[in-house]
């Protein structure tokens, strides 16, 4: 499988709201840096945060863009179509806010997943 089929099997999963066949795809090591929060670590931080998106968020992330530079360089974007459902601690309170936005991941497959999202975009649209 190639890179790029790694990623796309990662994003199918994230597509279908499968937490467990995404989960697959990373090393066990895998690391998520999220702008403006902490980094979640491993498959279990990974799942805990999946849940705790799942709670608050209905999300549909579409238009996928896989990009691979022949150094090794991985990176995706795509759109994040969401509801805000639930109040998340230490957020604005949910009343269904909806949002669409631009997001993007970067990836190092030997050494596990880095990928990055802004919380502060995400929370802009539903604290108005």
């Amino acid at each position: 499988m190639t890179a790029t089929d790694t990623i796309r099997a990662c994003f199918d999963a994230i597509d279908v709201g499968d937490a467990g066949a995404m989960l697959t795809c990373l090393a066990g090591d895998a690391a998520l840096h999220v702008n403006q929060g902490s980094v979640r670590l491993g498959r279990d931080g990974f799942a805990e945060l999946c849940a705790r998106t799942n709670r608050c968020s209905g999300v549909a992330r579409t238009d996928w863009v896989i990009f691979e530079a022949a150094t090794g360089t991985r990176a995706a974007e795509d759109i994040v179509n969401g509801t805000y459902l639930e109040t998340d601690a230490g957020l604005p309170e949910a009343r269904g806010q909806t949002y669409r936005l631009p997001a993007a991941a970067l990836f190092a497959l030997e050494d596990g997943v880095a990928a990055y999202s802004s919380l502060a975009d995400r929370m802009a649209p539903v604290s108005a």
